[in-house]
């Protein structure tokens, strides 16, 4: 009886002093729990359904351009062997948007051709414009997305090239952006390396860069949160934004490691760290916490304020980014959404979340206005368009809008930009 008393109060002694190993464990670690279960957020989902069928129409269009119209029997064809898309799909897919495509007979061949309507063209025109006005906040962007890899300063052109529609680049950025400023870019080449791996696209220090070129997106947002809600500094200086997605079931250890996780100092995304000793502890935990400030920084670049987790992994090794990328992100939920909506599990799609509310984007910009002209196209209502009077009666009163070559296209689209079919609005209920 003595024995096991001596050994009880032992035991409690031992509770008493030594703090238990979940205490133990968010007491000094700052580490956010790696396993942690996706939850979705329906909002953003939705943005990547409606991508889904803007991710087509951009396909589609892209086959339409160098003809002006084609019959839908060639553009069938192509359309096959170059998407991938089945004759059935295609069709239903031309009859679902006819404001954006237009399908009518020919007045002589007595074939269905197909084209793009003239508020479809109107949009083309108002995104290049849009392109072309946003030049050089385009240039900056692609300046901060190189000193992201400082002390290389370089990335390949390859990688630029599969992000440049997230950047607001040109197709032609090569020529128009890259060669055109030699005193920004410079365009290197190495020999014994296949062409598609061999150019690399350089940073060049210049002047003209604004002052704050090396401050991140979230150290000017920090800036304007201290304005608006004065926060301690203490526990905001190295914050990030949080909002979790609905129904995400935080935990009382879970916030403790948030907490602590929020106050631990980091490595800017632009600072050089290849001179640091990042052996310890303390410097791995740091340097985990730069991956987050350079993911986060590389999507508040694009213009729409997400990309594909495949393009952002093709950073890894320039940007010393973590190889387990979609595990990374998920421990971060509450800065970081990962979509997979809208491309059968294929891509996976990045959100900075607080970029977002109520699946809108906060902060618009010029690019990203004239592209969401496009998905307000896809998503008015066949209905409003009566398809039977446009496979029946456009093709004759419209048919100088189609045949005339892309000039005359363009011609059309300042005569009547708010018509989908280039005729009068009597075919429309």
């Amino acid at each position: 009886m003595a024995l096991r008393r001596s050994s009880f109060s032992h035991h409690l002694l031992r509770r008493l002093i030594l703090p238990s190993f979940h205490s133990h464990h968010y007491s000094k670690s700052t580490s956010i729990p790696k396993k942690q279960e996706r939850v979705r957020d329906h909002s953003l989902d939705t943005i990547m359904e409606i991508h889904k069928k803007l991710r087509l129409a951009l396909s589609l269009r892209e086959l339409l351009l160098p003809f002006a119209s084609l019959p839908i029997s060639r553009f069938t064809t192509m359309a096959r062997r170059s998407l991938s898309i089945p004759p059935s799909d295609l069709s239903r897919f031309l009859i679902r948007h006819p404001h954006v495509f237009h399908i009518f007979e020919h007045p002589v061949q007595r074939l269905l051709f197909v084209r793009l309507t003239p508020r479809a063209i109107s949009q083309l025109n108002s995104e290049t414009l849009a392109l072309t006005n946003s030049v050089q906040s385009t240039i900056l962007r692609l300046r901060k997305l190189l000193l992201l890899t400082t002390p290389l300063l370089r990335l390949r052109l390859e990688h630029i090239r599969l992000i440049r529609y997230d950047l607001g680049l040109p197709d032609d950025f090569e020529q128009s952006v890259i060669l055109a400023n030699p005193g920004l870019f410079r365009l290197v080449c190495k020999p014994d390396i296949d062409a598609a791996r061999s150019k690399y696209v350089e940073y060049v220090p210049s002047d003209s860069d604004p002052p704050d070129i090396r401050i991140p997106a979230v150290e000017k947002s920090r800036e304007r949160e201290y304005r608006v809600s004065g926060s301690e500094t203490e526990d905001s200086r190295f914050a990030f934004p949080n909002k979790f997605p609905p129904g995400f079931k935080i935990g009382k250890y879970f916030r403790v490691a948030v907490w602590r996780w929020q106050r631990l100092p980091y490595w800017s995304p632009y600072e050089d760290i290849s001179g640091y000793d990042l052996r310890s502890l303390e410097a791995q935990k740091r340097l985990e916490k730069r991956s987050v400030a350079m993911i986060h920084e590389i999507l508040s670049l694009t213009v729409g304020k997400r990309s594909t987790l495949e393009r952002i992994a093709q950073f890894r090794q320039a940007m010393g980014l973590p190889k387990k990328m979609k595990e990374f992100l998920l421990q971060h939920q509450g800065i970081f959404y990962i979509s997979t909506r809208g491309n059968q599990g294929k891509l996976h799609t990045v959100f900075l979340r607080e970029a977002y509310f109520k699946g809108e984007l906060v902060d618009t910009n010029e690019i990203y206005l004239a592209r969401k002209k496009l998905e307000e196209l896809i998503l008015l209502s066949p209905q409003k368009a009566n398809v039977e009077r446009m496979l029946t009666s456009m093709g004759r009163e419209g048919f100088g809008v189609g045949f005339g070559g892309k000039e005359r296209l363009d011609e059309s689209d300042g005569e009547d930009s708010g018509s989908d079919s280039g005729v009068d609005s009597q075919y429309f209920e």
